[in-house]
């Protein structure tokens, strides 16, 4: 009887399954755009942080514009719930290189880490959007973005439950650019700072403006961004 020989493995095929986070339709590194924008706001992010910090401890520079140091002593007068905020943004915004890296993004200690810290950054820009600096309209923004950031980390964080590791990776994009929008409103709120004398608006009627245009544009962007991945599937599956 001739024995059966069994076909050569390569050593990728010997190679445990990995189970990365793949969206449908795209299998394959971050378009370099959009790794551009994520480190863009990243940097700018940390950099926000540091500068607040800096202010609340020791106070407003003395060249700084006349409305940039009354922002900073506005901050100064709620700074333990500023703290709170801006520390556990910091720590969020440094865990997310590892949640999407190839390498780490498997870990459950960061998954349970990138929600925790999201509940928490969402919790206290609740609480500290009672003294919004743009008023109603700032406080619109905060309300609607904040609660669409919490929605996306439940809806993660239950289909993460359920094994559709998929559709979880998809919410937690949209929980991430949500957040990194308050990084965008920051280049947004420079162009107002540096037209106040010719506009002469003030952070309390422009700030909310900034806050609607920063967020607008990273929720946008990524979801047509998944969107196109939807449309490319669907033209993938149609030519099978």
């Amino acid at each position: 009887m001739r024995a059966e020989v069994s076909p050569k493995l390569s050593p990728r095929d010997l190679a445990p399954e990995r189970s990365e986070s793949r969206l449908a339709g795209f299998n394959g590194p971050f378009p370099l755009w959009i790794r551009t924008g994520f480190w863009i706001c990243i940097v700018i992010a940390v950099a926000v942080v540091v500068r607040r910090a800096i202010a609340l401890l020791i106070g407003p520079s003395a060249g700084a514009p006349p409305q940039l140091g009354q922002l900073d002593l506005y901050f100064k007068s709620h700074a333990t719930l500023t703290w709170i905020h801006i520390l556990c943004a910091l720590a969020f915004v440094l865990l997310l290189p590892f949640f999407f890296w190839s390498r780490t993004r498997n870990s459950a200690v960061l998954q349970r880490g990138f929600l925790l810290l999201g509940v928490l950054v969402a919790a206290t820009a609740f609480a500290m959007n009672r003294f919004a600096v743009g008023g109603w309209l700032e406080r619109s923004v905060v309300l609607f973005f904040d609660t669409l950031f919490l929605a996306s980390l439940v809806r993660t964080f239950l289909l993460s439950r359920r094994g559709d590791v998929v559709n979880a990776c998809r919410w937690s994009i949209r929980a991430t650019a949500i957040l990194l929008g308050i990084a965008t409103t920051r280049p947004v709120m420079g162009v107002f700072f540096a037209t106040a004398p010719l506009t002469h608006l003030t952070p309390h009627q422009f700030f909310g403006i900034a806050f609607w245009i920063g967020f607008s544009i990273n929720t946008v962007v990524i979801e047509l961004w998944l969107r196109s991945l939807d449309s490319k599937r669907s033209i993938m599956a149609a030519d099978r």
